[in-house]
């Protein structure tokens, strides 16, 4: 009986589980270059990959609770929005140093007499946009110079998942080299995200940063009070001290709207370098880079990571979101990320 009881129960709790599981739609609009992801009736986010853009994109991207977590600029503006990093746009993938080619820092910014310095994504196409339990978006898309001569090829699987006030989203990229390709050891990469101005760590101080051909951009101070945000690293680092540290998981948290928000990236054991360096900004860059490791480690460490031509590599990322009135445990995210 007391079996049978469990068992009933078990069965409650799996129904009661399945339930909370929103059906992802997932909408292709090819003329439009953008893939448009719901979570039910909720917008969810948006790939979007027009080759007027330097490279592909989630953006927008939405808590459970409908707050954006991704800061407006530049492309929809909202007030108070930083002006700052303009390749900063959504959750992206590329790296500053492939071949001697910049991809991250790539953008409108750029002057034309410059470009030839910087690598492109472009060329993408949409291969299957099906929705589902999971949701399963996968692209192919080219890492170029300007010339439009390929260095990588790209397959990318996103799954999207979305159950109570959480969401999900893997990322499954597989680079493959159409020349020998080195990623020289820098500190701009690999998979980023800016995030709302809200969710920023509070400055006092205006701050400025050189990117590695000279180029200076100024943040300024975020002492206000609707900046509220935190890093946590699986390693107990807390604040600006996560940066340039390594860890499995980073989580970044702060007030957005009414609701704690949490998000975190989540490492996989199999991506090279793990586990990764966090190149985590408190101006609101949240950003794991595990090909930096000369400048994070000052020196101690040196990866340079190539393929030769024909050879590929594959790294996995898991973005978690929530909105609740408490931001993630270590134990609520251990449990998030375990089956990845």
């Amino acid at each position: 009986m007391k079996i049978a009881l469990l068992l009933i129960i078990a069965g409650l709790l799996n129904l009661q589980t399945l339930a909370q599981k929103e059906i992802i739609h997932l909408a292709s609009l090819p003329a439009e270059h953008k893939v448009i992801v719901k979570a039910g009736d909720q917008a969810f986010t948006v790939f979007t990959y027009p080759d007027t853009l330097e490279k592909p994109v989630l953006y927008p991207i939405y808590a459970a609770d409908g707050e954006l977590i991704t800061r407006g600029f530049p492309a929809a503006p909202r007030p108070g929005d930083p002006a700052d990093h303009p390749h900063h746009i959504g959750l992206w993938m590329n790296y500053e140093n492939v071949n001697g080619l910049d991809f991250w820092n790539n953008s409108f910014a750029i002057p034309a007499d410059k470009k030839n310095a910087y690598g492109w994504i472009r060329s993408v196409q949409v291969l299957k946009a099906e929705g589902g339990v999971k949701g399963i978006l996968i692209y192919q898309a080219k890492w170029t110079d300007q010339g439009k001569n390929p260095l990588l090829d790209e397959n990318t699987t996103f799954i999207f998942r979305a159950e109570g006030s959480t969401r999900i989203i893997d990322r499954i990229s597989t680079l493959q080299a159409e020349k020998d390709v080195l990623f020289k050891d820098a500190k701009d990469g690999f998979l980023g995200l800016r995030v709302a101005h809200e969710l920023e760590l509070p400055s006092k101080d205006a701050r400025q940063y050189v990117d590695d051909k000279g180029n200076i951009t100024q943040v300024a101070a975020t002492q206000n009070s609707g900046v509220t945000g935190n890093y946590l690293t699986s390693e107990g680092k807390t604040g600006d001290s996560a940066w340039g540290t390594r860890a499995r998981w980073c989580m970044l948290y702060g007030k957005r709207g009414a609701d704690t928000v949490s998000v975190v990236i989540v490492d996989n054991r199999s991506n090279p370098g793990y586990p990764t360096y966090w190149h985590a900004r408190g101006y609101g860059l949240f950003a794991a880079n595990p090909l930096g490791q000369k400048i994070f480690s000052g020196g101690q460490r040196e990866l340079n990571y190539k393929l030769a031509k024909g050879e590929s590599v594959t790294f996995k990322y898991r973005v978690i979101i929530t909105s609740r009135n408490h931001r993630l445990s270590p134990n609520e995210i251990d449990q998030l990320s375990g089956d990845f």
